[in-house]
């Protein structure tokens, strides 16, 4: 899952994308509504977090604006402002929801995964390849019952692969899903996760469930491959 935080006060956006990525979400931050805007209209994006007082253009403004280019991401608007009127404002300029400031970093990410519901989104039941088993709650991962240990990247990285089962991942998907837009698509560094994935997922188990497709990408799928 990839979001979006529309945020101009660093210390709250720091806050919120340090709290997502701890969930495995990869996190864009733009700190006006200017630039919100354009990455919201040029990026596929699951939630937009949207903070109302922004430089450059306010976030009513933002939301009104990305709803005109015809994008329909769940957006969650954050607002200083307790006053009926001015959420009423934000829901009206095509917010789905919104946060009063000061909140909860739990009440954020309900507020998100509520959203996730909303557009069939939030898959929360038990992943299963094989013997391989995720659980996305409990971050909780096994092969043929034994307990793998993974990092928030590379838990990411492999509920990602067993979302789209079957299916040719390329590197820029990947970097797009998992990373953010600062990813440097000449690093080697998926390649580098894959190989880490694969000590963990497949090294000491009879048959590889991670494959590489040459000159396109990657796979996870329950069949024997040749890589």
């Amino acid at each position: 899952m990839r979001i979006l935080v529309i945020e101009d006060e660093r210390k709250v956006a720091s806050f919120i994308k340090k709290g997502l990525e701890e969930q495995s979400y990869a996190v864009d931050v733009s700190y006006d509504g200017k630039q919100g805007e354009q990455l919201a209209t040029q990026n596929e994006y699951d939630v937009i977090v949207l903070d109302v007082l922004l430089p450059v253009q306010d976030g009513i403004e933002t939301c009104r604006r990305i709803r005109q280019s015809k994008v329909n991401t769940p957006i969650l608007m954050l607002t200083a402002l307790g006053d009926t009127e001015d959420k009423v404002r934000g829901l009206d300029s095509g917010a789905d929801d919104y946060l009063t400031k000061p909140f909860h970093f739990e009440e954020l990410l309900a507020r998100v995964r509520a959203l996730l519901r909303r557009t069939g989104q939030d898959k929360t039941s038990l992943l299963q390849v094989a013997g391989l088993v995720l659980d996305p709650v409990t971050r909780d991962v096994r092969r043929d019952g034994t307990p793998i240990r993974l990092t928030t990247r590379e838990f990411a990285l492999l509920e990602y692969l067993m979302r789209n089962k079957g299916q040719i991942l390329s590197r820029a998907h990947i970097a797009q899903h998992v990373w953010n837009v600062s990813f440097d698509m000449e690093s080697n560094v998926i390649d580098v996760y894959v190989k880490l994935l694969r000590q963990k997922v497949d090294k000491d188990f009879d048959r590889a469930l991670i494959h590489t497709i040459v000159g396109a990408g990657y796979m996870l799928k329950d069949e024997d491959a040749d890589d």
